[in-house]
């Protein structure tokens, strides 16, 4: 099984790669960055991409946005993403609409290498690897109470819009107040729905999947 490998910590990259060749992988590529993790994947065409969520250039999700493009640009290729701290919302992102050919772990599975070398083949093969702390999470949000009766009914209303695509701008005009309002209700909704920081766009989407979810 072919294999390629995003991790900007060389020290790490080099203890996965290891870990995957002893295990009978075949690794093709490394890449330090998300753009350099794009064009190995795409030249390789690998059977998995093992990509670690945070990479180069700005540190915060560049891997996890790299992983649903490969996941858009290779639909054969399956995509094991590590994280260093559990964060539900990236798991969500990862999987989208289908949890096949997908796997999300943290780095600390790594370490149990009979149990890492399984996860990485079985979403190889098409099947999936979620972590048991992220199912755990899973479960006990689907018997929490419901996020969005947190929200305001202006919040609301204003996260109704963001879901219909609309700019800070455009909802201002909608709603017939400032965007600097609008910005203040779009920080609460944030804060509301525990969205850690992370880029303004990826926080939208997940504020805004979210609400489909919940509505």
């Amino acid at each position: 099984m072919r294999v390629v490998v995003g991790e900007d910590s060389l020290l790490l990259r080099e203890g996965i790669v290891r870990v995957l060749r002893e295990a009978g992988f075949d690794v093709v590529a490394q890449a330090a960055d998300a753009q350099e993790l794009l064009r190995q994947a795409s030249t390789h065409r690998p059977d998995v991409a093992v990509v670690d969520i945070r990479m180069p250039p700005t540190e915060t999700d560049d891997g996890l946005r790299a992983a649903i493009e490969i996941r858009r640009r290779l639909p054969r290729t399956g995509v094991m993403v590590l994280s260093q701290y559990l964060e539900e919302g990236y798991a969500l992102d990862l999987v989208g609409d289908s949890a096949e050919g997908t796997g999300y772990l943290l780095k600390d599975r790594v370490g149990d290498v009979e149990r890492f070398a399984d996860s990485v083949r079985r979403v190889g093969e098409g099947g999936s690897a979620l972590d048991p702390e992220v199912i755990a999470q899973m479960l006990g949000r689907s018997r929490r109470r419901d996020p969005l009766e947190r929200l305001t009914a202006r919040e609301r209303e204003v996260l109704a819009l963001m879901a219909e695509g609309r700019s800070n701008q455009a909802i201002a005009e909608k709603l017939v107040v400032t965007e600097r309002a609008v910005e203040k209700h779009v920080t609460r909704i944030f804060d509301k729905l525990g969205l850690m920081p992370a880029a303004e766009d990826h926080r939208r989407v997940r504020a805004v999947l979210t609400f489909l979810r919940h509505r």
